[in-house]
């Protein structure tokens, strides 16, 4: 029996990366009328924050780390993998704390992630290129990711109701 749990658990971890993938590959063809550089949906995230409810913080972590490493090698380059991870896991640390600690919603979660994922990459960037006044961004970015985490932590929290039930009958 436990052998067929870990093959329903890798194709449901499977899924998620390819699922979060496809995201950050739509999202790449979506253009923002916004002047300020670095601004986006975070699509991808939509996965990230329904993973922390249906397979946990181990579980996210994994699939986080391979969506940004397969999305860096397919679509991207070594730098925007350094940079996605830079932000994807600064902010997947805060949410999995305040989702561990009960600080906050699922939206509120959310709203963390893209706030402090473009903490982590606008950081990163100013630490590499010795440029502190790409903080000069941070206001529009933060609003962007407030924007961003609030409609992605409602379509998270609807996702992870509906797909709820099914998670739980892999067990």
């Amino acid at each position: 029996m436990k052998g067929k749990n870990l093959a329903k658990q890798t194709a449901l971890y499977g899924i998620l990366i390819a699922l979060a993938m496809v995201m950050s590959f739509v999202e790449s063809l979506i253009p923002l009328p916004i002047p300020v550089p670095g601004v986006k949906v975070g699509l991808a995230n939509l996965v990230t924050i329904t993973g922390l409810y249906l397979v946990g913080i181990p579980g996210t972590i994994c699939v986080t780390l391979l969506r940004v490493v397969l999305v860096g090698l397919t679509f991207g380059n070594p730098y925007s993998m350094v940079y996605g991870l830079s932000g994807s896991f600064l902010s997947l640390f805060v949410m999995a704390a305040a989702k561990k600690y009960r600080l906050f919603s699922q939206v509120g979660i959310s709203i963390l992630g893209g706030v402090f994922h473009n903490i982590g990459q606008i950081t990163f960037a100013a630490v590499i290129v010795e440029t502190p006044g790409l903080y000069y961004y941070l206001p529009a970015l933060l609003a962007a990711g407030c924007a961003a985490g609030t409609v992605i932590g409602i379509l998270g929290g609807i996702l992870t109701e509906r797909l709820g039930k099914f998670v739980k009958n892999l067990n």
